[in-house]
């Protein structure tokens, strides 16, 4: 877990660090830094989806991942429920933005090759080296984010600490239970979400990202069917 807690770190540390520049940068950077974010977080998504579509053993599993997910969050009302929650505890009258960054964080701290393979490789061979750099790379990205939406976005380190720490035990508990296969899967419902995250700050559309993320269930669910039938 040694990994795990150093990426955790970073994310803090770089949160912390943003937040420091944030009230020395103009309205207008700080608008150039929400573009910045946008395309950022399209081309990381997009790049999951692309990568890892040649690699799926059922190439319309992520379609109907997207669906199902899609219809469960609506009725769920995720993203409204969260928005609310976070606007309810705000104290500075930005709650919709740090909403908004909030989940944009999460997605792209949790959801890429780095953040979820890491894990399984340090459980399986006690190599964080996949962690090591995830936590390089994590603590530009928090200076970024915090320096755009300020001190909230600490609170998406202990969600990549749960998310990694999942990973770790349960592939500390069977090897074979987040096989290549489901990781593929993993990744391309993952990057059509960080992919609409990018949207959602370039302002194009915004897709309510977090009513999506039922659908990152879909995949281990069906992978476990699968499993039992066979």
């Amino acid at each position: 877990m040694i990994g795990t807690i150093v990426n955790t770190c970073t994310i803090v540390t770089g949160t912390l660090i943003g937040v420091a520049l944030h009230k020395g940068i103009k309205e207008k950077y700080k608008q150039v830094l929400y573009d910045a974010l946008g395309l950022a977080c399209f081309a990381i998504g997009l790049n999951a989806v692309v990568t890892n579509l040649p690699k799926s053993q059922y190439p319309v599993l992520f379609i109907a991942a997207m669906a199902i997910g899609s219809v469960v969050g609506v009725a769920l009302d995720i993203d409204g429920r969260f928005h609310r929650l976070v606007e309810r505890k705000s104290r500075h009258g930005n709650g919709a933005q740090l909403a908004d960054g909030l989940a944009t964080a999460t997605l792209v701290y949790c959801i890429g090759p780095l953040s979820m393979l890491g894990p399984v490789i340090s459980a399986l061979k006690g190599d964080n080296t996949f962690l090591f750099t995830n936590a390089t790379l994590d603590l530009v990205t928090a200076t970024i984010f915090g320096s755009t939406y300020g001190i909230g976005m600490l609170l998406a380190a202990p969600v990549l600490l749960l998310w990694q720490g999942l990973f770790y035990c349960v592939a500390m508990l069977s090897s074979q239970a987040v096989s290549e296969a489901l990781m593929a899967e993993l990744l391309i419902v993952g990057g059509l979400l960080i992919t609409g995250s990018g949207l959602s700050l370039l302002r194009i559309k915004d897709c309510h990202v977090l009513n999506m993320l039922p659908a990152l269930l879909v995949p281990p669910l069906w992978y476990a069917i699968v499993w039992l039938v066979n």
